[in-house]
């Protein structure tokens, strides 16, 4: 199963004897499931089994579905304002009379504003029903599109995300492997920091020293942060592979690479894991922004 974006647009069309439907979908992101739809006059009905087929293929998104209907002729009967085209044929005659213009035809005079108009006639209960099958299959249609270009969409993605976790698992493995990390190291540091807690405070009694102590070796340690951001990693990689709806899911191991990455620049005394610590933030603000396209 693949992981999908949000992002995607879709159209579909239908017809028959006597009519034709249009459907234009659009989906950006959202947090939840938001399908927005804009009917032609008189087809409301069609708004909520519409949102339910909606709602059985996506998870998340923000979806404007527009509908347009086109009646055939047979649903469209003339109907002329008889008084106005009067007028204007006894003004045509009197023009031909007094200044001797050719004489008006019946098509320029039906063309005219307000002579002629094709208002679509009320459908009968049978012809309704056609229109909203015809719509609803078509709609079923245009969510298949929606869907798959979602999908590309999210394959695209993909490629990129895994990119972002090669990164940050590469950067991990280099703080891993800083030579600030050596226990020698960090002891050598500790001893250091004890040293100079005892110069600003001799008379430091040795159940508040062992505190001290303790705080600083907590602090001089990154191995947790290093142990989680490796099991992290793993976890984005298994649900990418899983695939479905996991942007929620990734969005939660985004603002926890965040949180490690913070505490490795926070508790880092040395200025080269502080660099790696501030490139990887950079690496995982990159992460979470694409993170927030999917469903």
């Amino acid at each position: 199963m693949t992981i999908q974006s949000m992002t995607g647009f879709a159209r579909a069309s239908l017809a028959d004897e006597i009519m034709s439907v249009n459907w234009e979908l659009r989906s950006v992101n959202g947090r939840g499931l938001e399908p927005k739809l804009r009917l032609p006059t008189g087809l409301e009905r069609l708004e909520q089994p519409a949102k339910s087929r909606i709602a059985k293929r996506f998870s998340r998104g923000n979806i404007q579905a527009n509908l347009f209907v086109t009646r055939g002729a047979a649903l469209r009967r003339p109907v002329v304002d008889e008084e106005l085209l009067a007028e204007l044929a006894r003004l045509s005659r009197h023009l031909v009379e007094e200044y001797g213009v050719a004489p008006a035809r019946a098509d320029g005079l039906l063309a005219l504003r307000g002579v002629m108009d094709l208002p679509d006639t009320v459908l009968d209960e049978e012809t309704g029903e056609r229109l909203d099958a015809l719509a609803l299959s078509a709609l079923d249609q245009a969510l298949d599109e929606l869907d798959a270009a979602r999908r590309e969409e999210g394959s695209s993605l993909t490629v990129v995300l895994l990119d972002h976790i090669a990164a940050i698992e590469a950067l991990t493995l280099k703080a891993e492997a800083d030579p600030s990390c050596e226990p020698a190291s960090i002891r050598q540091r500790l001893q250091e920091q004890v040293r100079l807690l005892l110069d600003a405070a001799p008379a430091l009694d040795e159940g508040r020293l062992l505190q001290e102590a303790a705080f600083l070796a907590t602090k001089a340690d990154i191995r947790e942060e290093i142990d989680r951001l490796k099991t992290h990693v793993a976890a984005a990689r298994a649900l990418i592979e899983a695939g479905g709806p996991v942007g929620r899911k990734l969005d939660f191991l985004a603002q926890e690479f965040n949180r490690e990455s913070n505490t490795l620049c926070s508790k880092s005394n040395a200025s080269s894991v502080t660099a790696i610590g501030l490139e990887l933030k950079a690496v995982v603000d990159q992460f979470r922004e694409q993170v927030q396209n999917l469903e």
